[in-house]
């Protein structure tokens, strides 16, 4: 047998979820940012030295770092900022509307004052704030609040009139201006906010840093030691891409990222391309991954691109982003130019179209392990899954959407097509490897309630969605790392605790193996984050950093 060197760090006397092939043992040696071996305490004593950091897990799980597959890490850190209405902090319009004003109070007049998470559905009204409201709560102030789907936005009246948006503004392809009694309510939806998002103050260059910094330290605090941001280029454009270069060389880029470039109207891959910024390019810290389309909004906010109409309202089927012809010459285009794609399509319709662009760039130019990805997924058709297994394409769904929003689809959609939405267990049995997601900041990096989601089928409001799309604990950790690899093409770096492999450990207060999904969800912390080899989060300074 080969003599093993020293170990810097060695986490022993727990449990060690290695893999979902691999065995769970007792300890981990770790050695030049990678693992160097895993098996009982015994087996790990020949490899401490005097300089080896000895971690005791005390019964406490170890598993390899979490991914977030799919989350947008610096809008996050952008918003830490914002007024913060999640229903957590805003359960109700009043206290919505108290937030507003308390953060115009200390803002000068004529700044403006951006929120986001609301969710129409938990409000005590039950609806969107109105403008009127908002005008109310600010009047000096343009106001604009962004519902927790990240799809519609409310404005007041100074944020409608600095936008150049009135009743006669024309509706543009894919979105929404809300009108009720020849009268703006304040709601835009998807392309209906491209005027407003055009005079948005944009943050500065050394702000996109300080965001990337935050997110990542917020990330690391949970155990997750990689991220995929989902549209990079959505607030700022191209500087985002040279943000994260800079973040990277400075030291500010705490968690493994990889770029999904924003593409189709508006995006930054001509610019990207141009500059040789391709899928692939980059390191274990930094790299660019797929280019992302947006071919429909949200199912909770009524913009997912369905089939059937939604419930109560027979005439509103969602709305299409892009014409058929749109979507098969962006696709085709960036496929030939070698990206990866990560298409956002939530209803069936637009996974429809999606599949359909796929299929049409695969003929025409075969490549068996481009994984282009459908990111949500989540009212796809039994038959769109078969397709979608034939093409090579990977769902990559947020099962906390369940957890977050079930009822609000129960009540848009139906019991029908709501409750086995984001078929998790489906995905898994028909060979997908459906990497798990917070799409943060539509909901919180937190993963326990991503986890209790994947293994209850249960909303936040205790109604179950299909019990049969449950899945293991073991299943859930792997959604939450090796699936996370693969799709992000790292599936040889990181993912799993095995020799060779990146030294990205997180450590929880429990054995997840062992715990109830009510104690993994209420009672349940990250201690201990390594990445790399090094210690990068540690709750309670059990390894003096």
């Amino acid at each position: 047998m080969p003599i093993l060197p020293t170990a810097d760090i060695v986490l022993t006397n727990g449990r060690v979820f290695r893999g979902f092939s691999e065995q769970v043992t007792e300890a981990v040696a770790l050695w030049a940012g990678q693992v160097l071996a895993a098996g009982s305490a015994g087996d790990m004593e020949p490899l401490i030295g005097p300089k080896t950091r000895v971690i005791d897990l005390a019964g406490r799980l170890a598993t390899p770092g979490l991914c977030d597959s799919h989350m947008h890490l610096l809008p996050y850190g952008v918003i830490m900022g914002h007024v913060d209405v999640r229903p957590a902090s805003a359960p109700t319009l009043a206290a919505l509307l108290e937030r507003v004003r308390q953060r115009a109070v200390v803002t000068p007049p004529g700044q403006w004052i951006q929120g986001r998470g609301y969710d129409q559905f938990e409000l005590d009204v039950r609806r969107h704030p109105l403008r009127e409201e908002l005008d109310a709560a600010a009047p000096d102030h343009p106001v604009a609040i962004v519902r927790a789907c990240g799809h519609v936005t409310i404005c007041n009246s100074k944020a409608l009139e600095l936008a150049g948006i009135n009743e006669t503004t024309p509706i543009p392809q894919g979105g929404s201006i809300e009108q009720r009694d020849g009268r703006l309510t304040g709601l835009l939806a998807e392309t209906g906010r491209d005027r407003l998002k055009a005079v948005l103050p944009e943050p500065t260059d050394q702000e996109l840093v300080q965001a990337i910094d935050d997110a990542g330290r917020a990330c690391l605090s949970y155990g997750i030691t990689s991220v995929m941001d989902a549209g990079v280029g959505m607030r700022a454009g191209y500087r985002e891409v040279a943000a994260y270069r800079t973040a990277q060389r400075l030291d500010r880029l705490p968690v493994r990222t990889t770029q999904c470039l924003l593409g189709g109207p508006g995006g930054i891959v001509e610019q990207a391309y141009a500059d040789g910024v391709v899928t692939g390019v980059g390191d274990s810290m930094l790299r660019v991954g797929p280019v992302k389309i947006f071919t429909d909004g949200s199912a909770g906010g009524r913009t997912a691109a369905m089939s059937e109409p939604y419930v109560g309202e027979p005439k509103t089927t969602g709305l299409m982003l892009l014409h058929d012809n749109e979507m098969n010459e962006l696709v085709h285009d960036y496929h030939a130019k070698g990206y990866q794609l990560a298409v956002h399509a939530i209803g069936d319709a637009a996974i429809e179209q999606t599949l359909n662009a796929f299929e049409r760039a695969l003929e025409a130019m075969p490549d068996p392990d481009r994984r282009h990805r459908i990111e949500h997924a989540g009212y796809a058709r039994p038959d769109q899954n078969t397709r979608m297994r034939r093409l090579g394409v990977q769902p990559v769904p947020q099962p906390v959407f369940i957890y977050d929003f079930g009822d609000l689809y129960v009540s848009v959609v139906g019991e029908k097509r709501a409750k086995p939405s984001y078929p998790l267990k489906t995905w898994i049995d028909l060979g997908f490897k459906p990497a798990a997601g917070s799409d943060a900041p539509v909901c919180d990096i937190n993963p326990f309630p991503n986890f209790f989601s994947m293994l209850t089928r249960k909303t936040s409001h205790g109604t179950v969605m299909d019990e049969r799309e449950v899945v293991s604990i073991e299943e859930a950790i792997t959604a939450f790392t090796e699936f996370g690899a693969y799709v992000n093409k790292a599936e040889h770096e990181w993912g799993r605790l095995v020799p060779g492999m990146a030294a990205d450990v997180a450590v929880f207060s429990r054995d997840l193996l062992t715990a109830s999904p009510e104690e993994i969800l209420h009672d349940t912390r990250c201690d201990l984050t390594i990445r790399g080899g090094d210690v990068v989060f540690d709750r309670h300074g059990e390894t003096g950093r």
